[in-house]
């Protein structure tokens, strides 16, 4: 049985909004074929396909990786009002690769990472939200925490907010430290 994630981090990295869940995954390659079979009951995440040559994307991509240290700096030494600590990390699929939210990361010895699927993985055979995962830095393409109940990082999301209803992205707006 795969471990429960806990309240906190489930509520900030699986937090609906208006009904909504906000943190999904995003593929990145050739759009495929998913009918509402293939998913889990569980997750009910949105799931984004994203070409690798989409410029909005991978300019989020770049400014999540090169203020990494924000995340790391809070990780290290939380105040009180940060919680919900959460890497997005791209896992290569045969369609290409994936990027799944991980809850509970945990710094490895030899420099390698841990946590746990916060999402559904769609195109990882076997694997399920909650299910471990090791990975490396050079893997992680966002980062998020949640600071007076507001979301800080998740670049990754921004791009997306134009593929939600106006109603349901204005309020993920609202919820972000910087929209």
């Amino acid at each position: 049985m795969a471990p429960k994630l806990s309240q906190p981090v489930k509520w900030a990295v699986l937090a609906a909004v208006t009904g909504v869940t906000v943190f999904g995954i995003l593929t990145i390659g050739p759009k495929p074929e998913v009918s509402a079979e293939d998913r889990s009951p569980r997750d009910h995440s949105p799931i984004v396909d994203v070409r690798t040559t989409d410029p909005e994307m991978n300019t989020a991509i770049a400014r999540a990786r090169g203020t990494l240290s924000t995340f790391w700096a809070s990780y290290g030494a939380p105040k009180p009002s940060e919680t919900g600590h959460a890497l997005k990390v791209r896992f290569s699929t045969r369609k290409g690769g994936e990027h799944i939210w991980i809850a509970e990361v945990r710094k490895l010895p030899g420099g390698a990472y841990s946590g746990l699927f916060a999402n559904e993985p769609r195109d990882l055979p076997g694997k399920r939200a909650g299910d471990k995962v090791e990975f490396a830095e050079a893997d992680i393409s966002d980062w998020m925490f949640m600071r007076n109940g507001k979301i800080v990082g998740g670049e990754t999301i921004k791009p997306t907010l134009k593929s939600l209803p106006k109603a349901d992205a204005d309020a993920l707006r609202a919820r972000m430290e910087q929209p």
